[in-house]
């Protein structure tokens, strides 16, 4: 069959910008429900609604999250060798199935048994992460650190911080699809007119945040539901400081020298509108409790 080439981000977003996700839309609910006071509470005090020339956008990321990995799409084949091109630093491909995704840091033999609730935009947000030039020293790093062994200072036991890099990003792809259909980033998207570049840096921006807590923390996998609540509320409340978190990392890199901007003006922000339908869920060994509407929040 030969080679399996690299795929750019752009690429695979063209490839579901003109795909019939028709049967992903009917499943997406654009924006979580709130009922008494919590829609009031939303209405007079919450962040501002996404502007309508966006909501197509919105909803093709949300399409891509209830959209599964297929075997005959050749599209998703390469996103996935991409991605595992990128981390391990090998130019040849691997088997669709095997242990060598365990190393990557899935569940199992079968990436796509990890996907569920993040769909194929967990893997689009790894894509991009591995394939900016910005990012890609910092996905290195945490792929790194998720395989190594450190010895915390004054501590004899040896401490391992390693942890399944895979399933961590789908983590934060819910976080971020949460935050999303929250309303928590519209303010972001309205300000540069762009929904899935503002994910795709609020992903890497919270990798960041974990990546720095873990290792100067000396944290373990024992730590991460703790981590990712964490995680979680800063990409709800806090994204803006997230973001500028991420800027003045890449700015300090050398192959962001000069960059002002995260990510460029896509195109995608005139992809037409999908439906709303069912909730999204996640399952996976990092799971977070997904927040009851209305419920009040434990800080």
């Amino acid at each position: 069959s030969g080679p399996v080439p690299l795929i750019s981000f752009n690429e695979a977003l063209q490839h579901f910008q003109t795909a019939d996700l028709s049967a992903c839309r009917k499943k997406i609910q654009a924006t979580a429900r709130r009922q008494g006071l919590a829609a009031l509470f939303r209405f007079l005090f919450g962040p501002p609604r996404l502007q309508q020339q966006l909501q197509g956008e919105r909803d093709l990321a949300l399409a891509m999250a209830q959209c599964g990995l297929d075997d005959s799409e050749a599209v998703h084949m390469r996103i996935l060798q991409t991605i595992y091109k990128k981390l391990t630093c090998s130019r040849l491909g691997c088997p669709r199935y095997g242990a060598h995704w365990e190393e990557l840091g899935f569940q199992g033999a079968d990436p796509g048994t990890d996907l569920r609730g993040t769909g194929m935009l967990g893997l689009m947000q790894m894509l991009h992460f591995v394939m900016d030039a910005q990012t890609l020293p910092l996905a290195r790093q945490i792929f790194r650190l998720s395989h190594h062994e450190t010895q915390a200072p004054d501590v004899t036991p040896i401490l391992l911080q390693n942890f399944p890099f895979c399933i961590m990003s789908v983590n934060i792809t819910r976080i971020v699809l949460q935050a999303l259909r929250e309303e928590c980033l519209s303010r972001e998207c309205n300000r540069r007119q762009q929904v899935i570049a503002v994910l795709n840096d609020v992903y890497a921006a919270a990798f960041l945040q974990l990546y720095r807590v873990w290792k100067s923390q000396h944290k373990t996998i024992a730590d991460s539901g703790f981590l990712l609540k964490e995680l979680e509320l800063s990409a709800k409340k806090k994204p803006k400081q997230l973001l500028k978190s991420l800027e003045a990392y890449v700015s300090r890199s050398p192959v962001a020298d000069g960059i002002q901007r995260l990510s460029p003006p896509s195109s995608s922000s005139s992809i037409s509108a999908g439906r709303a339908g069912e909730e999204i869920n996640f399952t996976g060994v990092c799971d977070l409790q997904v927040e009851l509407e209305g419920e009040p929040r434990l800080v």
